[in-house]
């Protein structure tokens, strides 16, 4: 087939791409068949087209983009979608040469390739085509040659065998492409193509319906070491991660034996969304080389097909188990945030009459991270809502706790004494309904050291939810702080590490805060200082970190710098003063409670 060449193609005044696995498709020795009969060959050609390709390409979602006289060139939306489409027509073709003369035999070559393309109208150009073109030109007679990316793409899903052929210098492509052939049984492959009308029976089951809170199954890692010894570990690893991911409460996660019943086999998410009643779907591989192992994972709506995350991770394979652990705790940590802010959007543009137990939540927590009285304010009428509409569920209990921690350390509180009982309170309903409910627990802990001044029963509500989740952030962070308090600081400092190890892209505020104050007093005012800046970068209003840096600048020698955050906490929290800053310290050691003093008095925290 004849391609265009690899230059840019403009379309207006920008280009446009997108990515697409492309399919380049050419008959062998066509000039050769034109010369002995062209007439015959044009008839059977055209045939092979309607009978075999065409349907074909409508059982997988192709699209063709042009036909040439001898081949074609078909975009897919997968790269499955794609190597499934070749082989079968593969397939298709040799049973419908097994009983025709060899010399009037029509076969094809194939090359697959995944890549970016230049989109001009209908057509596609550019290195994603050339390279797909390249490629067939290497396959031999009746066969599919693939791209290393196709391969990635593919590897174990597909019930296909794959020979690596080397990086292939192909021409006019200035790099050496890693490429494939592929080889499949026939008894694996139905080569008898259905019409057009039944390549897609309409289903007559109907789809789950989506729990009330996010919902997401973990379909089996595609194994792409090419050892399937490695099949056990690629297993291990998705058990883990469903495991993880069911500690949190707030989710719906599909069990391992209805995950499993995909192992092997090409999926739509679409379908398996409405199989499984699911909204979310995280998929992955794991590949493995020499001591070496590379995770990667991606995180799909089920109802659109977009991408939400995607991530991978290299690591050694030193330790195996220990190594499941880490990427386990990767995932869930960048999953479990990704999946509250998709929510909290969700419920963002849900009128507010339509709104129940869950969604009053949702909108709830996306109040509090405006840090205001007047959004906390709201926020606390929508969870207290939620325990109306909902008065068995240990969650809008917990988060209305947590607002009363919040306002507490931002100087809110009006009332010091009714939110001291009300918090008892609602810590009290959590122990004795959500002792399996990680989250609640954490945010009631950490309401009953910051309000109550409790720090033991705080302290034990925390290493409760620890205990039912130890893949919570938040709760390592709530810890953290507990630490300081007691004035182990070192493990403050590494219980911090581990919530920032679980969520690095969680705009929070804790872990950073926590290590912030177990540096200052280990006296290590610069360190403390770099926290406590990395803090307000995100929440330029948040009292302790700006307290923090006030008093770590100040013991620093740098005076000057520190009565800046002095001026700006007194606008924060006009009433603090040395007096009251020392009644509500929770600083268990005098050495501790002396520091923290000294430093805001330099900073000129008045008397």
């Amino acid at each position: 087939m004849r391609t265009s060449g690899g230059g840019s193609f403009v379309t207006g005044e920008r280009v446009t791409r997108r990515l697409a696995a492309i399919l380049a498709a050419d008959v062998v020795g066509y000039s050769r068949l034109m010369g002995r009969d062209e007439q015959g060959t044009l008839t059977r050609l055209k045939a092979h087209r309607t009978e075999r390709l065409e349907p074909v390409l409508a059982r997988h979602g192709g699209r063709l983009v042009k036909l040439t006289g001898d081949g074609a060139l078909i975009e897919f939306p997968s790269a499955v979608d794609a190597l499934s489409a070749a082989i079968e027509f593969q397939q298709a073709m040799a049973e419908a040469n097994r009983d025709q003369p060899e010399d009037t035999r029509i076969v094809f070559r194939i090359g697959l390739h995944l890549g970016d393309l230049i989109v001009d109208g209908d057509d596609l150009y550019g290195d994603g085509v050339n390279v797909a073109a390249r490629l067939e030109t290497e396959a031999p007679p009746g066969g599919i040659v693939i791209s290393g990316n196709v391969h990635d793409a593919v590897a174990s899903r597909l019930k296909a065998g794959f020979d690596g052929l080397g990086a292939l210098s192909l021409k006019n492509i200035e790099r050496p492409v890693q490429a494939f052939s592929v080889r499949w049984e026939p008894s694996d492959w139905n080569a008898t193509a259905p019409s057009v009308s039944a390549a897609k029976p309409a289903s007559t089951d109907v789809p789950l319906a989506l729990p009330d809170k996010p919902s997401i199954a973990v379909l089996p890692f595609q194994n792409m070491s090419g050892d399937p010894e490695q099949e056990y570990f690629a297993d291990g690893m998705v058990e883990d991660i469903i495991t993880a991911l069911s500690r949190f409460k707030s989710l719906f996660v599909v069990a391992r034996n209805s995950s499993f019943t995909y192992k092997g086999k090409a999926v739509d998410i679409k379908q398996v969304g409405r199989e499984l009643g699911v909204r979310y779907v995280l998929e992955g591989s794991v590949r493995k080389a020499g001591d070496k192992v590379r995770i990667t994972g991606q995180l799909i709506d089920a109802e659109t097909g977009a991408h939400l995350w995607a991530d991978r991770f290299d690591r050694s394979l030193a330790d195996v188990f220990e190594l499941q652990d880490q990427v386990t705790m990767d995932v869930v940590g960048a999953i479990a945030p990704r999946l509250d802010q998709i929510e909290i959007e969700r419920v963002r543009r849900k009128p507010v009459e339509n709104l129940d137990a869950y969604d009053c939540c949702l909108r709830g927590l996306s109040l509090m991270n405006e840090y205001t009285t007047t959004a906390y304010d709201e926020a606390l009428r929508l969870f207290y809502h939620a325990i109306e509409l909902d008065p068995d569920s240990s969650i809008p209990y917990g988060l209305a706790a947590r607002c009363y921690g919040t306002r507490q350390l931002q100087g809110w509180v009006i009332d010091q004494e009714r939110e001291e009982r009300e918090t008892r309170r609602l810590a009290l309903r959590v122990s004795a309904i959500g002792r399996d409910d990680a989250q609640a627990l954490c945010w009631s802990g950490h309401a009953l050291v910051r309000v109550c001044h409790d720090l033991d029963a705080g302290a034990a509500m925390i290493d409760a939810a620890l205990s039912v989740n130890p893949n919570l952030a938040a709760a390592w962070t709530h810890r953290a702080l507990v630490s300081v308090f007691f004035g182990d600081h070192e493990a403050a400092i590494e219980q911090a590490t581990r919530a920032l190890r679980l969520s690095p892209r969680d705009p929070g505020t804790g872990p950073e805060t926590a290590i912030a104050h177990a540096c200052l007093f280990l006296g290590r005012y610069d360190e403390a200082v770099r926290w406590a800046t990395r803090v307000l970068v995100h929440r330029p209003h948040w009292a302790p970190a700006v307290r923090n840096a006030a008093c770590a600048n100040a013991l620093a020698g740098n005076i000057a710098e520190a009565r800046k955050f002095m001026t700006q906490l007194r606008l924060l929290d006009p009433a603090s003063n040395v007096s009251n800053t020392m009644a509500k310290t929770l600083l268990r050691r005098p050495q501790d409670v002396e520091r923290w003093i000294e430093g805001q008095r330099l900073a000129g925290l008045p008397e």
